[in-house]
Formats: structure tokens, C-alpha cells, sequence
């Protein structure tokens, strides 16, 4: 790809100031070292499939991971608890979900050898670490609720006018 534009669909014209991109410098060479260094370009996270930041950002960025690691907050839960907690979820979601986030580390599954088995998840140190940072973004948009709705209403206006 030549030095300054993007495929980027929230890019669509693909010309990009270069100045103007985060995590490079006026001539276009990234700032950041290393072999991974244009996984910190934004226009990049679309095309480059292989960029462990955007494959983490897409597990813990949609809203069933959120809302998994939101529950579990300081406490264990069982499936049909989480299911029941988590309005619209389907079984095979939630299974999905939780598969994923025990796969990095960030739920973890404890099997009681009872019958029929009980099956409980929580989440690790590395997913208390992450619901901290989800726990600040709750916040913000808490704090700015009114802002946004007020936003909305006026985009609304000018769109249908």
C-alpha cells in the first residue's frame, strides 16, 4: 500500500495526511520500534487480520464480553445465572463468549465434581485488571448520558428536516 492512504472502510477516500497519523512521524515512518509497530496505526486494524491488538480489541469490545466481564465482578456465576442476567443472549452466545474469554485468560471455569456437575466462572486477575478499565468507561458514559441524548435528538432533527 503506498505511504499515506488506508483501505480502511471508515476511511473511504484512502488519503491520509501523514503528519496528521497517530504512531507516525511527518515522513511516514512509524514512531513506534518493532516488527508489530503498525499494529498501532488505527487505518491498519481493518486489513491487517493478523495484529493481535485488533483481534483482543474484538473479543473484549463486543457487547456479551462486556457484559460477561461486568457480571462477574468480584464474584462467581454458573451458566444459567449469567443466561438469565444477560437479557437477549442466546445459550450458544454465551457459550461462545465464555469459551473465548477462558481462552485468554481472562474468565476461568471451575468444574465441582457433584452430579449433575456445577459449573462456575469468574473472572482471572488479568480480567479484574480489565473490568477496572470497563468500569471506567461505565463511568464516563454515565457522566455524559445527558450530553449524548441531547446529541442524538439534535441529529435527528437535522436529519429528518
Amino acid at each position: 500500500m503506498e505511504e499515506g492512504t488506508s483501505k480502511s472502510p471508515s476511511n473511504p477516500g484512502g488519503t491520509v495526511v501523514v503528519a496528521d497519523v497517530p504512531g507516525v512521524d511527518g515522513s511516514g515512518a512509524p514512531v513506534v520500534a518493532g516488527s508489530d509497530a503498525d499494529c498501532f496505526d488505527p487505518f491498519q486494524w481493518d486489513t491487517r487480520e493478523d495484529c493481535e491488538v485488533r483481534q483482543i480489541l474484538d473479543r473484549i469490545a463486543d457487547k456479551w464480553s462486556l457484559l460477561v466481564i461486568a457480571l462477574l465482578d468480584n464474584r462467581t456465576l454458573r451458566f444459567t445465572e449469567l443466561r438469565r442476567e444477560i437479557d437477549g443472549i442466546s445459550q450458544r452466545m454465551l457459550t461462545v463468549t465464555l469459551r473465548q474469554l477462558e481462552r485468554d485468560g481472562l474468565v476461568h471455569r471451575t468444574v465441582h465434581p457433584v452430579v449433575p456437575p456445577r459449573v462456575e466462572y469468574g473472572l482471572t486477575s488479568l480480567g479484574c485488571t480489565l473490568h477496572e478499565t470497563i468500569q471506567s468507561l461505565v463511568n464516563w458514559t454515565e457522566a455524559h448520558r445527558a450530553e449524548i441524548a441531547a446529541a442524538r435528538a439534535a441529529y435527528d432533527t437535522r436529519a429528518v428536516g
